[in-house]
């Protein structure tokens, strides 16, 4: 049974190859396709919609959705769950949470709702819209790809020089503190956000797993590679590793692979995403998994003492009550 699939960063390294790839071979499903800019200005949206265009008849919408506000969010996921209801769309089959950011040149910077934005954008809205949608998928069930990293397990990342952790103080997530190596501190702020999304897609899955309703959603924390093509090289990043990326780790990249299989392009990992999400490989499964292969997070992640702490702290942070999501009994 087909259904709708929702993407976020749609307009992404990653989500235009899985975009065509979801067009092409699975030509049935609806894709509600997210980008901050909607607009014609913006070349990666205009990008997006030249791949849609290849396949006259696809059953796809690009919608503006900024993740910087929770309150565009609440009411963007308010407007699609009305219009799944009024049955105007198909149920969910899959939300996709792909939009990332980082910022590694300057100091943490604060959205409208008052949290960094590198943990906002990664992790935070995203709770936010799974929450609000979790029971608006089909009855036979379907999969949440939250995105993880190998940045989330300390000493694995290239670019990490202060190891992601979970803070005794969690507020420190959502207002962390400056650093004069602001390379350091952006790729710190950037794998604890990836941390902290892994951790909380294990007590997302009890949740679900223990709620007969939802118990045929399924979610998993996704780690997809190192995308050496990543549009994030080109931004908010020093001019000496954008060249390195372009100039060094790109045309070597064939022969890194070989070294390192995590260290692929944008195309590879999006047609892996749409396999993944639509239940096409490891059916039924939950968890970690690096590219296509279940695997081990890292032992922070898998602290359920931790896991339970951010679980109740996200749906603060994203504004959840039991009023306004499906899993109720986890918000008395």
């Amino acid at each position: 049974m087909a259904g709708s699939v929702l993407i976020t960063g749609a307009n992404g390294t990653l989500a235009i190859p899985a975009v065509d790839h979801l067009l092409k071979n699975y030509p049935d499903y609806t894709a509600i396709l997210t980008v901050r800019d909607a607009s014609a200005a913006d070349p990666n949206t205009q990008r997006l919609r030249e791949t849609i265009s290849r396949y006259p008849g696809a059953k796809a919408s690009v919608q503006k959705l900024d993740l910087t506000s929770l309150a565009a969010v609440h009411n963007f996921a308010l407007t699609l769950s009305e219009e799944i209801k009024a049955k105007q769309i198909p149920p969910l089959k899959s939300i996709i949470c792909n939009a990332c950011y980082w910022n590694l040149v300057g100091d943490p910077e604060l959205t409208g709702d008052g949290y960094d934005k590198t943990f906002q954008v990664n992790h935070i809205a995203h709770v936010a819209l799974v929450l609000r949608l979790v029971d608006k998928f089909a009855q036979d069930g379907g999969r949440i790809v939250m995105f993880s990293s190998e940045a989330h397990q300390p000493g694995r990342a290239t670019l990490e020089k202060i190891p992601p952790a979970i803070p005794e103080d969690l507020d420190l997530l959502v207002n962390p503190v400056p650093h004069d190596d602001k390379r350091a501190a952006g790729f710190h702020r950037y794998g604890n956000s990836k941390l902290v999304t892994t951790a909380w897609t294990y007590a997302l899955n009890r949740c679900l797993e223990k709620n007969q309703k939802f118990s045929k959603v399924t979610a998993v924390a996704y780690n997809p590679g190192g995308l050496v093509d990543s549009r994030m090289f080109q931004k908010n990043i020093s001019s000496s590793l954008s060249l390195l990326m372009q100039y060094v780790i790109l045309p070597l990249l064939p022969l890194l692979k070989y070294k390192n299989p995590q260290m692929r392009t944008g195309a590879e990992s999006g047609v892996d995403t749409i396999e993944l999400a639509l239940d096409r490989v490891h059916s039924g499964e939950r968890g970690y998994f690096e590219l296509l292969e279940k695997d081990e997070s890292s032992p922070e992640s898998r602290d359920e003492v931790k896991q339970q702490k951010l679980w109740k702290k996200s749906a603060e942070w994203a504004k959840i009550n039991k009023h306004i999501t499906a899993l109720q009994g986890e918000f008395e």
